[in-house]
């Protein structure tokens, strides 16, 4: 997987496509990403002692992987993502500027 925590990506399918965000959890075994503002649903809590209240809460679920685009930071536009080895490191590279990512 390409993307890591803290990457600002964009959603090319589904019910958000078109928004951007930020990348807050990394599932790497399910291949899934979590996205900052994307995807909300309603999910409902039971009254504990750590919330009194309970009631009906919106949260982000995990969407797919390959349903994102990350966005290069030097064009701010999405692109795909390589790997290339510079000095005995691999770095991520946009493809569509052939710059490195981080």
């Amino acid at each position: 997987m390409f993307l890591k925590t803290g990457d600002k990506v964009r959603v090319i399918a589904g019910k958000d496509k078109g928004k951007d965000g930020n990348i807050t959890k990394v599932i790497a075994a399910d291949n899934r990403v979590v996205v900052e503002g994307i995807n909300k649903v309603k999910q409902h809590k039971k009254a504990s002692q750590g919330n009194p209240q309970g009631g009906v809460f919106d949260v982000e679920a995990p969407i797919n992987a390959s349903n994102v685009m990350l966005i290069d930071p030097s064009t701010n536009e999405p692109t795909r993502v390589g790997i290339e080895v510079k000095d005995g490191k691999k770095v991520r590279i946009s493809k569509k500027s052939h710059k490195a990512i981080d």
